[in-house]
This record gives structure tokens, C-alpha cells and sequence, in this order.
């Protein structure tokens, strides 16, 4: 039953991501806002409510490792895996925005998490903290929104009515969050079965399968050449998954981290500034860059295992 309910989760995630990158687009064509916009806020925060179902979910119940684990393995595979799989399909170009605005942001609250992470513990103080920070991002996007305000959607392919749209955005969200958590929970039950630890499962099985949603929209829009939301997707989903979904987690119960913790945030801000280098080069992340992302994600992957089952203990 639980490998059914895998299949069934991947057909809802595609189709709901297919869905709502349309709905998505049309609407920023319809407010004349950028697609970059979109993909930073409404597209992003769609596809993080997988992280913030299982993270909440599992702080309430005392898992810390699966929430803290699953925010940072999918910040790491929307990086590598995400941009590397829609990079090998069409390099994925970098709006000036990210660059300069962005991708400095993500880097910059990795590393104060880094630092809250110090103590071993993220307290409600730290979380209220990271909301603060969430709610000045989304002040310095709305702004930016309002400020440039253009009909920047020569890329977009479809244009929708504005019920069709908005039924297009919701139902694709619900697609998408019903696809994550069916995933999610399929592969988990296979993988507590197999003997895999807690903090194994967070970082691998729940990471990847809440990154799915991004995975998939980011693989859709890439295809559709819309690489405004392709990026701005993956960039935004990291930034909600540290200071949307940690500040909710936190704030509703403080989470402890173990040592394991602080190599992997570490290993994030590495892969992060690795991003910033490789959108650097000529504004995009070409088949190269790609393909050197997934062999990195391989191989952090057989690091984390290894880590795990005892084989390296660092």
C-alpha cells in the first residue's frame, strides 16, 4: 500500500505543479508584476507548506530531528537537486534581483541560524527573532513589487481568466500539499521499516519528499522558460523554509539540535555560496554547473548515511 500511495503522490505533484505554475503566471501578467515576484512569494509559499506541515507536525510531537533535519536537507536539495535537475533540462537564468537581494538574504539567516544553533537549542526568542526577519523580507518584496510594477510576462505561455487562474492557484496548492504528504508519509513508513534513524529520515527521506512540490514546479517552469519563477522558486522556498517555517516551529516549541546539526547548516551556507558563484557566471546556471550540483548532492548524501550507520563520525 505504501509504495501505491508513493505513485499516487508523485502524480499529484506534478499535475498540481503544472496547474499552479499556470494560475501563477497569469496572474502576475494580470497585476503586472514580475514573475520573479510571484515566484518568490506566491509560488514559494505554496510549495514550502509540505516543510511546514511536517515540521510543525513533528515538533508537536517531540520529533526535533525530522523538523529541524527536514528544513535543512531541503534547503540543500532545493539547491543542489532542484536548480541542478531544472539547470541539466535549460540552464536557468538569474534575475539581477536574486543576485543582488536574494541570494545575499538566504546566505546572511543561514548563518544567523547557524549562530542560534550555537547553544544547542533554538528557543521561542530566537524563532520570534527569524519571524521578525520573515516579515521584513516580505515588507522589502511587497515594496519592490509596488515600486516595479510592469507587464514583464513576454515569457509566460498562457494567459487565464481570473476564476480560472485563482481555481488553477488553489487547486494545484491542495495538489500539491495532498501529493507532498502522501509521499512523505509512504516513504517514511518504508524507511523507519528499512532501520533508517530519525535524523537520517529528516535530512534524506522527509527533505526530499517535501521538495518534491519544488522540484517539479521549478522542472515545469524551467520547461516553459520561465525561469523567473524556476529560481525565485527555489531561492523563496529557502528563505520561507528558514524564517516562515523555524520562526512557526520555534516559537511553538523550542527545538534542540546535536552537533550533527552544525555541519550540515555549515555544508548549506558552502552549497549556498557555491550558487551565488555559479549565477554569477553570465546570469545563469548552466548543463555544467548542473551536473557538478547533482554529483554534490550524491555525494553529501553518501556522507550523511555513512554518518549515520557509524562509518564516519564527523
Amino acid at each position: 500500500m505504501e509504495y501505491i500511495l508513493l505513485v499516487v503522490g508523485f502524480v499529484l505533484l506534478i499535475k498540481g505543479a503544472d496547474f499552479f505554475v499556470d494560475g501563477a503566471s497569469s496572474i502576475a501578467k494580470k497585476l503586472k508584476v514580475s514573475s520573479l515576484i510571484i515566484g518568490l512569494t506566491v509560488v514559494s509559499l505554496g510549495t514550502s507548506m509540505p516543510e511546514a506541515a511536517v515540521s510543525i507536525s513533528a515538533s508537536l510531537s517531540g520529533n526535533n530531528a525530522i523538523s529541524l533535519g527536514n528544513v535543512i536537507g531541503s534547503n540543500i536539495f532545493n539547491f543542489l537537486m532542484v536548480v541542478g535537475i531544472s539547470s541539466l533540462i535549460l540552464p536557468v537564468a538569474t534575475d539581477s534581483d536574486i543576485l543582488k537581494r536574494d541570494m545575499p538574504i538566504n546566505i546572511g539567516i543561514t548563518v544567523v541560524l547557524l549562530v542560534m544553533l550555537l547553544d544547542g537549542t533554538l528557543s521561542r526568542l530566537d524563532a520570534v527573532i527569524i519571524l521578525l526577519l520573515f516579515a521584513a523580507y516580505m515588507f522589502i518584496l511587497i515594496r519592490s513589487a509596488l515600486k516595479n510594477r510592469t507587464d514583464d510576462t513576454e515569457k509566460i505561455q498562457r494567459v487565464l481568466p481570473w476564476s480560472t487562474s485563482i481555481i488553477f492557484v488553489v487547486a494545484g496548492i491542495a495538489a500539491i500539499i495532498g501529493g507532498g504528504q502522501l509521499v512523505v508519509n509512504s516513504a517514511k513508513t518504508i524507511a523507519v521499516n528499512l532501520g533508517m534513524g530519525e535524523t537520517l529520515v529528516g535530512l534524506t527521506v522527509v527533505a526530499i519528499g517535501t521538495s518534491l512540490p519544488e522540484l517539479v514546479t521549478s522542472i515545469v517552469a524551467a520547461k516553459k522558460g520561465d525561469s523567473g519563477i524556476a529560481m525565485g522558486n527555489v531561492v523563496g522556498s529557502n528563505i520561507f523554509n528558514i524564517l516562515l517555517i523555524l520562526g512557526m516551529t520555534g516559537t511553538i516549541k523550542p527545538m534542540t539540535a546535536d552537533a550533527e546539526f552544525f555541519i550540515d547548516t555549515g555544508i548549506l551556507i558552502a552549497v549556498s555560496l557555491m550558487m551565488l558563484l555559479f549565477a554569477f557566471t553570465k546570469r545563469e546556471t548552466n548543463r555544467l554547473e548542473g551536473a557538478f550540483c547533482v554529483l554534490v548532492y550524491i555525494a553529501y548524501t553518501a556522507y550523511i548515511i555513512m554518518r549515520a550507520f557509524g562509518v564516519l563520525t564527523i
